[in-house]
This record gives C-alpha cells, structure tokens and sequence, in this order.
C-alpha cells in the first residue's frame, strides 16, 4: 500500500526535475568572448567573433549542466589584420579549430562557483578550471567568467618576431555569455 502511494510522488520529483533543466539560447550580439595577451612593449586583446555555444542547465539554481564552444581561430580578431595572418600562420596550416566542453562545476569554501572542462586546440587536450558567475533576470542568464591557460601546454612554439619581440605566453580568456532560457 505504501509502494503504491509513494508512486505519484517519485514521478512528481522526477517530473519536476525535468521542469528546471532547460537550454540557454546565446545572444552572440550580447555575448563576448575576449582573448587579452601581454607581448614585448605592448598588450593586445583579441575578440572571438564568431562561435557555436550550447549551454544546458537547472533554472532553479542557475548550475550548469553541460557547455561547450567551438570556434576557427580564423574568427579571433585582434584590429591587426597582419597579425591576425601571423597568428594564424603560427597556428599551423588550414583552418586551424578550438573547442571547449564542460566536465563539471562545484561551489568553494567561499561560495565562489568553478567550472572544469577540457580545452582542446590542434587536436591538444587540456583540463583547465576557472571561476564564475551567473544571474538571472527572467528568461535571460548572464555567465562571466575569466580563464588563464598557456598555449605552450598545446604544443604552440613562443611567438617571436625580430629577435626581440615575444608574446607571453600566458593568455588571460575573459567571457560574457548571454542568453536566453528555452
């Protein structure tokens, strides 16, 4: 008898499981993604023009779920059109391609929410996690986050120009996602 009154209340726990989950359409007008790098006497930032987003998550408490992005470094525009040409000349023959896909997120000691997830350019996979934030105003969820990555752990050379100049090797990747729930 208990079995039986317990039913209709697992499939109202399930059911409102599947309630909350949902997929975040991203607004790549409202959304940026911005690559910063230090180089010998001077900063330069790059902007991710275009990309593929999916973002899947609770909308009762905003965790996500799954995200993954996937670009053409063809796309990453840094208001220099020769070094644009060099960047991709560094990067290798064709149409050199970047993908992130989300493995997990937890909450630290202090509240601050981290996501983890493997970062792959040139077919070179690396987990890398970073801190982030979101908000929600009715239908719309804002994430920004911040994630520094080096590209010599993806097998890329020191970029070098006449004897002098490097760009560091450390990258500073800054976004604001913005999206829709559906």
């Amino acid at each position: 008898m208990k079995l039986i009154q317990a039913i209709p209340l697992l499939f109202l726990a399930f059911a409102s499981a599947h309630v909350s989950a949902a997929t975040l359409e991203v607004n790549q007008e409202k959304s940026r993604i911005h690559v910063d790098a230090k180089a010998t006497g001077h900063n330069f930032t790059g902007t991710l023009e275009k990309y593929t987003a999916t973002v899947e998550g609770n909308t009762t408490t905003i965790a996500p779920d799954a995200f993954n992005l996937a670009w053409s470094f063809k796309d990453l525009n840094t208001d220099d059109k020769k070094r644009d040409k060099e960047m991709l000349a560094w990067l290798g023959s064709g149409n050199p391609k970047g993908k992130f896909d989300f493995t997990k997120s937890w909450v630290d000691k202090k509240g601050i929410n981290h996501a983890m997830g493997n970062l792959t350019i040139k077919g070179v996979s690396k987990s890398i996690s970073f801190p982030y934030t979101t908000k929600k105003e009715g239908d719309w969820v804002t994430i920004d986050g911040t994630a520094k990555m080096n590209y010599e752990d993806f097998g890329l050379p020191i970029i070098r120009a006449m004897a002098v100049m490097t760009v560091d090797p450390k990258l500073t990747v800054r976004f604001h996602i913005v999206g829709q729930i559906k």
